[in-house]
């Protein structure tokens, strides 16, 4: 019996909502569902993970730890090592003479009877959270990637898999070779963190691997030796059935594992450099899409309230066109998603034609490009007229014929969904100018035109608020009065941001909105100054002022208000 909640069980301490009766319940519960306890009791008594770890620590009389005192500790990985720290989800420290064993959940009999056979009975037993012990894992793991990887005990930082059928951290520790364990390792631990690309670079010394998180890069690892750094390239191509003694031109595969209880597709892109090949490698976790997009509605990406109901508007017209424009990565297929999920009534005929289909929408037929067969944009859309449609959306416009039809499309009475690639809404008029397609026609389709960015939001865990000088503010031309009586703030960095200050983004755009005013002087070319002025008196909010209103209430920081928008 587990003398940790036996002392808690038999009622020699209690808390008004933390009963007995209620862990006794938990204990069930979560043994019948396959949970840990405190998971349970989450749900249960709804608590936020902080506050529950706050409460059976007064309970238990165990101290808890959190993300800033597990970074102020110096694990002891010679007592338990780093794969078994991460296989059981705990942690042991050394606090000078004294032995701290951090565990999530203070009721798993199983990991107790473990932690005490290899640390004997002479330790202290603290309390943290699971997601805490794992960025702080993940923390960790960063610094020492290479060397770990080399380690016949197996401690590669996270899971990985020696074929494309399991990525776990068992198959870490049973693989062999240091080059299988370092990139299978990568791989994990990249799907733990949640990141859309890993870039492998070849450098003169070696390789540097980096994860795009949230929309930049970052650098977690760094491999010496030049043949080393080969034999990872290798393995990938390998892994992507690519041609491993090709290195002279680029080469695109793709591959799929089983990982955190699916399947996961990877996409791999090898390039030659002038240090060798660098390799970038694409996450396609269809699942988390899924989950993602199941329930996605458009008040959750983060537009301001006019822009929201106006975008939500023009997107429940009968007929138009209504674009979406952005730089790669700016979220403006998921935009085009949170739209049609909610014009998803079960009444419409919906259908898409996309290059690749990346989420599946229930009830909506989705027709992926198949440019070798001679499916394109444009002759997809034919077809897809033919198949009595309300509402479609292409994946993108890029060519004048695709422009063509989607205008005669959106002027037949269909409402046409698409994406453009330009910096701003203005710029969208230009690309379609470019395109030889009608003014006329195309201002008469046109409904409006939303260009958006994604802004990294202040990590909620580290945040904490900040002065700055109100000549930064003046060299970003933002007048230091709007920020009088505000309370900017920016993250400092912690396990659950891996140090960055951020955690997640958040949507910001301009919406142009046609009216006849507009629509004349678009026809008659006028300069582009003349048509900003006038979509200003008629209610646009561009992407700049979005982004500033973002940081003056304190979700962002200047910096990166600056990184994302033009000052101008």
């Amino acid at each position: 019996m587990n003398p940790y909640s036996e002392k808690y069980v038999q009622g020699e301490v209690s808390t008004q909502m933390l009963t007995p009766a209620v862990v006794r319940a938990a204990r069930l519960k979560a043994q019948g569902q396959q949970r840990s306890v405190t998971a349970v009791l989450e749900d249960e008594l709804s608590l936020a993970p902080e506050l529950l770890m706050q409460a059976l620590g007064s309970v238990l009389d165990y101290r808890v730890l959190d993300s800033h005192a597990l970074l102020a500790l110096e694990p002891a990985f010679d007592l338990i090592s780093y794969a078994d720290a991460v296989k059981q989800g705990c942690l042991a420290f050394r606090d000078g003479a004294v032995v701290l064993l951090a565990v999530p959940d203070p009721f798993d009999e199983a990991r107790q009877a473990w932690c005490v056979e290899r640390l004997g009975a002479g330790h202290e037993v603290c309390l943290a959270q699971a997601a805490d012990l794992s960025a702080f894992l993940s923390r960790h793991e960063d610094s020492m990637r290479a060397i770990d990887t080399a380690l016949p005990t197996g401690e590669a930082g996270t899971d990985s898999s020696t074929d494309l059928e399991d990525l776990s951290i068992r198959s870490i520790g049973e693989g062999t070779s240091v080059v299988v364990k370092l990139v299978h390792s990568t791989l994990y631990d990249a799907l733990k963190s949640g990141v859309s690309d890993i870039h492998v670079e070849s450098h003169l010394s070696g390789l540097v691997i980096k994860y795009r998180l949230d929309g930049t890069l970052t650098q977690v690892g760094a491999i010496e030796g030049r043949e080393l750094a080969e034999q990872v390239l290798s393995r990938l191509k390998v892994m992507s059935e690519l041609d491993i003694a090709e290195r002279r031109v680029p080469q695109d595969g793709r591959f799929r594992v089983r990982a955190l209880g699916r399947e996961i597709d990877f996409r791999v892109s090898i390039m030659p450099s002038i240090h060798g090949e660098d390799a970038v490698i694409r996450v396609l976790d269809k699942r988390s899409l899924a989950d993602q997009v199941s329930g996605l509605r458009l008040d959750v990406l983060g537009f301001d309230e006019p822009t929201l109901l106006a975008f939500r508007r023009m997107a429940r017209d009968p007929y138009g066109l209504l674009l979406v424009t952005g730089p790669t990565g700016s979220g403006k297929t998921t935009t085009l998603y949170a739209a049609i999920s909610e014009i998803n009534n079960g009444h419409d005929k919906i259908i898409t034609i996309e290059d690749p289909v990346e989420y599946q929408l229930p009830g909506v037929l989705q027709i992926p490009v198949n440019e070798k067969k001679g499916l394109t944009f444009a002759r997809g859309l034919r077809s897809i007229l033919r198949h009595d449609p309300d509402r479609i959306m292409v994946g993108e416009i890029r060519d004048p014929e695709t422009a063509q039809i989607a205008i005669q499309a959106a002027l037949t009475g269909h409402l046409v969904l698409s994406t453009v690639h330009a910096n701003n809404v203005f710029d969208v008029i230009g690309r379609f100018t470019h395109m030889d397609v009608d003014p006329y026609s195309f201002v008469s389709a046109l409904t409006g035109v939303l260009a958006q960015r994604l802004l990294r939001i202040n990590c909620l865990h580290c945040s904490e608020p900040v002065t700055l000088n109100p000549q930064l503010l003046r060299d970003s031309l933002i007048e230091p009065q709007l920020a009088e009586g505000r309370v900017l703030k920016a993250g400092r960095g912690c396990g659950k941001c891996r140090g960055t200050g951020y955690k997640g983004r958040k949507a910001v755009g301009e919406l142009l909105m046609l009216d006849d005013a507009l629509r004349e002087l678009i026809v008659a070319r006028a300069p582009v100054r003349q048509i900003k002025e006038a979509a200003r008196h008629n209610g646009t909010r561009f992407l700049r002022d979005s982004a500033v209103a973002l940081f003056l209430d304190g979700h962002t920081t200047l910096d990166e208000v600056n990184r994302v928008t033009l000052v101008s």
